[in-house]
């Protein structure tokens, strides 16, 4: 269990947020953050007249529209890919949108509502269709002339020199020319935080986003919330940052995490757009995103984001004023086990809590304070009150274990707390267990009296079944008590207690194996790249002495990495060195069997990996350790567990580029491109592929000489170095005797100098209707990439 206590002074008196730009564009517009839906997150490029419309229905139908959602956003795709040549204007794709924009937009109208659209602010959109980089005059009058309302403005193929000045050039052009129309139209800048736009951004448009684009999982959510919470001094009436669109309802995340991401957005006064298929929504995912009480907060009049109070461990608090006088504060636990959060509130009074997710009320003398979830938010309105004696005392449970083996006792400690004017009476507390799962407590579990501010720890031994399998395991802490007399109250939380048994028999990456806790002195231990800072995917393929490796463990000196082995496994082998992202960088490594250092190296910045062997015969747990400075890396690690066979997981490699191009080229003939050899960067051997790409894109690969069966593999993979600019990508095959293309599974934008393994599942590759990606009839592999910079490939493989 994390605790954290961070000081705060609010009254009845509305604080002052810190200095925000002024406001330019005094229009009047986005004086609250917008709300709607975009089709991009759930949809990709599968845009349509349909969808735009069903969606605008939903709305009504949906009590979205009531909830303060107005604007229906279409995302990239819409147009066709050349301009009207008499006219020099911006096509609707007739097959996608057969009344055109402005019909759609008419229909968007009629329901009472307003319709967005998409453009970009270079030559071509990321999904390759025309940009208005040259066009501004002519697209935005075109905008207005089809009664569009909302404008989203991204930045591919933006043929910029990178400076901040260029960024605001080329979005002030659009923003004139929106202005030169006449037509009230909300104008969103897409740079993805590349100049931090919230320096500038006031002055241009009425929203920007902070950072790089989100996806449908909890590293991305962190990741941004961690990026975009401390720049609240730059949002307020008509000028907002923009975390990017809700990823809610599209399966990504757990409940606590929609919930969070709902909540962060709102505390953030973020703008709220819906990135699901509302046709087929749950009902839960439409409670989250219609919850009243929580939008009341994003929606709050006075404008004012909330003000980071404290972000340590993981651990955030976020204090929102309101135009009511009330306060909204955000209660946001980031790590992977429960945590008791909270702040102290000032003055000499006590104070109303109400939880805006379920409705209760509670009293606090001093303390706002909750046992949240994992990855969850609790957020509370708060407000002083006079008398507390009718409400009942604010009661937290928290806990704390460590991790759990099959049939071995570990510690348990829970801990109640009263935060409530007033004693708390007849306390006890009690653990529910799965099945099979034995609970005892080794201290006091009861408490006659509990004044306020204090608290009834109890520790207790937890022993899972031998036969536990691998996971997580939900353990309920309860308390009850008494309060004003005979009234009686419970409280209660769930502790996700994480079991872990002996890898699989056979030969792994350690890096596919499951750690059963680490530390690091920066950020956390990555997956098959180096560490790059504090944030979750940040790094780079682990390169030590100039040597790639496509898997490891990258670590940030101080650190360790403990695993569970149950004397199961025999041998680790691994290289190790510093990465040479920390050219000042020197550290230790050592390897513990049942803390017995049973192999050690020491390696300093630029020298060659080291190789080490470690015998863990019996050993019940492996420590991986580093002292010193630097990223320190576990390069290759190769666990052997039971009788050792082929490396899991395999992979065949397809092209290896040791030969020269391997009959790589480009799939458009007129698309601009080429390919070579090149030493500079490889993963497999001694080469790989360098290609220059041309600023619209290509495709660079080959047909086959013969069908590839890739039957049993999940996916394709391959190796990466952008040299000169970010690239946006996808992955595509050519299957059966038509040859027909399959594509899918884009990524957006690596800065230059960066590397690392793109990875495709087959799953994320999608067909013509009517065809099957039959995997083991492949007649060609295709890799697209563009913006005109340079990009290094090596070793394309299947998994």
């Amino acid at each position: 269990m994390h605790r954290i206590l961070a000081a705060i002074l609010i009254g009845a008196a509305v604080a002052v947020a810190p200095a925000a730009p002024a406001l330019a564009l005094d229009d009047g517009l986005a004086l609250t953050p917008p709300m709607g839906f975009n089709d991009w997150n759930a949809f990709g490029c599968d845009v349509s007249e349909e969808l735009i419309e069903q969606t605008a229905d939903l709305f009504v139908s949906e009590g979205l529209s009531d909830a303060g959602y107005t604007y229906v956003n279409i995302d990239d795709c819409w147009a066709l890919k050349d301009r009207d040549p008499a006219t020099g204007r911006l096509v609707p794709d007739p097959a996608k949108f057969p009344s055109g924009i402005a019909g759609t937009a008419a229909y968007v109208h009629g329901k009472g509502l307003k319709l967005g659209i998409y453009g970009d602010a270079g030559t071509n959109t990321c999904a390759g269709y025309p940009g208005s980089l040259g066009h501004e005059t002519l697209d935005a009058q075109t905008f207005a002339d089809w009664g569009v309302d909302y404008l989203k403005y991204d930045n591919c193929y933006n043929q910029s020199d990178g400076t901040q000045a260029d960024y605001v050039r080329r979005y002030s052009a659009m923003r004139d020319a929106i202005a030169a129309t006449g037509r009230p139209i909300v104008f969103s800048i897409c740079e993805w935080g590349t100049t931090q736009p919230w320096t500038w951004g006031a002055d241009v448009g009425h929203l920007w986003r902070t950072t790089g684009d989100i996806s449908d999982n909890w590293p991305s959510l962190r990741g941004i919330i961690a990026a975009n919470a401390p720049l609240y001094p730059y949002a307020g009436p008509g000028h907002w940052n923009d975390p990017d669109m809700l990823e809610i309802g599209n399966g990504g995340l757990t409940p606590a995490e929609n919930r969070t991401h709902m909540s962060m957005w709102a505390m953030m006064a973020a703008p709220l757009i819906i990135g699901t298929d509302l046709r087929s929504a749950s009902p839960e995912t439409l409670a989250i995103l219609t919850n009243r009480s929580v939008i009341e907060i994003d929606q709050d009049r006075l404008g004012q984001a909330g003000k980071v109070v404290s972000d340590a461990n993981g651990l955030m608090v976020l204090d929102k004023p309101l135009a009511s006088g009330e306060h909204a504060i955000a209660l946001y636990n980031s790590t992977d086990a429960l945590a008791t959060v909270g702040t102290t509130l000032g003055g000499t009074h006590p104070w109303r809590l109400q939880d805006v997710w379920t409705g209760a009320v509670t009293q606090a003398r001093s303390h706002v304070e909750a046992a949240v979830p994992a990855h969850g938010t609790v957020v509370y309105k708060v407000r002083p009150i006079r008398d507390p004696g009718p409400i009942a005392p604010s009661v937290t449970v928290g806990g704390a274990i460590g991790t759990v083996t099959p049939a071995a006792g570990i510690p348990l400690t829970t801990t109640v707390t009263n935060r409530g004017v007033g004693p708390l009476g007849d306390v006890s507390v009690s653990v529910g267990a799965p099945a099979g799962w034995i609970v005892t407590a080794a201290t006091s579990a009861r408490a006659r009296s509990l004044a306020t501010d204090k608290s009834l720890v109890t520790t207790w031994t937890v022993t899972a079944p031998a036969t536990v399998t691998a996971g997580s395991y939900p353990l309920t802490l309860s308390t009850s008590y008494t309060w004003s007399g005979r009234r009686r109250s419970s409280t209660a939380s769930t502790l996700m207690a994480s079991v872990v048994t002996p890898p699989p028999g056979g030969t792994r990456y350690l890096s596919t194996v499951r750690a059963a806790d680490f530390t690091n002195a920066s950020g956390p231990i990555e997956l098959d790249q180096s560490n790059g800072g504090a944030a979750p995917g940040d790094g780079n393929l682990i390169t030590i002495g100039g040597h790639v490796y496509t898997r490891g463990l990258g670590a940030s000196a101080p650190s360790s990495i403990r695993y569970y082995l149950g004397g199961e496994c025999s041998t680790l082998t691994t290289d190790v060195g510093v990465d040479d992202t920390s050219p000042d960088g020197a550290a230790d490594f050592a390897i513990y069997a049942d803390g017995v250092a049973v192999a050690t190296a020491s390696v300093t910045a630029g020298a060659a990996p080291q190789s080490l062997t470690a015998d863990l015969t019996g050993a019940a747990w492996l420590l991986l350790s580093t002292t010193g400075t630097g990223n320190a890396d576990w390069a290759a690690p190769v666990l052997t567990c039971g009788e050792a066979g082929p490396v899991q997981p395999v992979e065949r490699t397809l092209f290896s580029f040791e030969a020269g191009t391997d009959g790589f080229g480009i799939a458009n003939a007129d698309g601009g491109g080429s390919v070579e050899p090149t030493t500079a960067f490889h993963t497999d051997g001694a080469a790989g592929l360098l290609v220059h790409t041309p600023v619209n894109g290509n495709w660079f690969g080959r047909a086959l000489d013969a069908p590839l069966d890739l039957t049993g593999t999940s996916g394709l993979k391959f190796d990466m170095r952008v040299e000169t600019a970010g690239s946006v990508g996808e992955i595509a095959v050519q299957v059966g005797d038509a040859f027909t293309w399959c594509q899918g599974g884009q990524w957006t934008w690596l800065n230059p100098g960066d590397s690392r393994t793109i990875s495709r599942s087959f799953d994320e590759i999608s067909c013509p209707s009517g065809t099957t990606l039959d995997k083991a009839d492949i007649r060609a592999v295709w890799v697209y990439l563009n913006t005109g910079g340079n990009v290094a490939i090596d070793n394309v493989r299947a998994e």
